[in-house]
C-alpha cells in the first residue's frame, strides 16, 4: 500500500510570490486556485501565469482548482488546463452529477479529476460521482455546503455529509477523502482536534490554506508508535496463521484478529512509511 497524501495546500494562482513558496513547501500536493481565492478581475491574469508557475514544480504533484463549469470563467479555465503538462490534475468545485465530471473531461482531456461536493444535490449523488470515469478523489466544500443546507457547521451540522463522503469514496474504490480546510489560522489546537475527529470518521489528510497548518495536520494523522506496533502485530500474526492454514490468529495480548482486520493495519503502516520517508 503506497504512502497516502496527508496535506494539500491551496494558494491563489494570481499571487506568484505565494505560489512559489507553496511549491517549495512540505505539502504533499499544491493546489493552484483559480476559484474563490482569485477576484473576478484577476482571473484572466491568474490563468495566464499558470504555465510559468509550473516551471518550478518539476516532479511535484500539482492540481489546478478551476471555476465551476456553470460560471463565466469555467470554460476558459479548462481550456488553459489543457495546455498544461498531463501530470497536472484538475480540481473541480460544485460538482452535482456524473455529467459534470464528463463535461470537465471533455474539455480538459484525460487527466485526473478531483471533485468537490458543495450542494445537497452533490452529496445525494456522491457514489455516482465518485464512480464516474476519471474521478481520482472526492471532497467536500464545506462552507458552500453548510450555506446550501442552512446548517451551522459547529462540528455536528455536517457530520452526516462527511460520513456519506467516506462511504462513497470507499464504495467507489477511491482513496479515503481529505478533510476540508480549517479557516481559523489563529486556532491550531482547534485544527488538531478537528483533524483527530475526521480521522475517527475515516478521513485521511486535510487541505490547508497556510503552510503553518501543514505540521499540525501531519501530526494529527500520524500513527503513534503504539499504533504501528499493533498494526505490525496484526499483519504478522495473520500472515503466520495463513501459512498454517488458518484465517484467524490471537495476538500476545489475547486479542482475536482475522484477515478482515489486515487492511486497516496496512493503512496504519502506510501512514507510518510516509512519515519515515518525510523524516529521512
Amino acid at each position: 500500500m503506497s504512502p497516502p497524501v496527508l496535506t494539500l495546500l491551496y494558494v491563489p494562482a494570481d499571487r506568484p510570490d505565494r505560489a512559489r513558496k507553496a511549491l517549495a513547501s512540505r505539502a504533499d500536493v499544491v493546489i493552484l486556485d483559480l476559484e474563490d481565492a482569485v477576484a473576478p478581475a484577476a482571473k484572466e491574469a491568474a490563468r495566464a501565469g499558470l504555465a510559468g508557475l509550473l516551471e518550478s514544480a518539476t516532479g511535484r504533484p500539482v492540481q489546478v482548482r478551476v471555476n465551476a463549469v456553470s460560471t463565466p470563467w469555467g470554460a476558459a479555465d479548462l481550456a488553459t488546463v489543457t495546455e498544461l503538462p498531463p501530470s497536472v490534475s484538475v480540481r473541480v468545485p460544485k460538482v452535482q452529477t456524473p455529467a459534470d465530471v464528463a463535461a470537465v473531461r471533455d474539455a480538459a482531456g484525460d487527466r485526473p479529476v478531483h471533485v468537490l461536493l458543495e450542494t445537497a444535490a452533490g452529496v445525494e449523488a456522491a457514489f455516482a460521482i465518485a464512480s464516474a470515469p476519471g474521478v481520482a478523489s472526492i471532497g467536500l466544500g464545506e462552507a458552500d455546503l453548510a450555506s446550501d443546507l442552512g446548517v451551522v457547521d459547529d462540528g455536528d451540522g455536517l457530520a452526516w455529509c462527511r460520513q456519506r463522503l467516506v462511504v462513497a469514496a470507499r464504495a467507489a474504490g477511491l482513496p479515503p477523502p481529505a478533510m476540508a480546510v480549517w479557516t481559523d489560522l489563529g486556532d491550531p489546537d482547534g485544527l488538531a482536534a478537528s483533524c483527530r475527529q475526521g480521522r475517527r470518521l475515516g478521513f485521511v489528510g486535510r487541505a490547508a490554506i497556510h503552510p503553518k497548518q501543514l505540521p499540525v495536520i501531519e501530526a494529527a494523522f500520524q500513527p503513534s508508535d503504539a499504533d504501528v506496533r499493533r498494526a505490525t502485530e496484526v499483519v504478522e500474526a495473520v500472515a503466520s496463521a495463513a501459512e498454517a492454514g488458518s484465517g484467524t490468529a490471537v495476538l500476545p495480548s489475547g486479542r482475536f484478529v482475522d484477515v478482515a482486520m489486515v487492511e486497516q493495519a496496512r493503512r496504519v503502516l502506510a501512514l507510518a512509511s510516509r512519515t519515515a520517508a518525510h523524516s529521512s
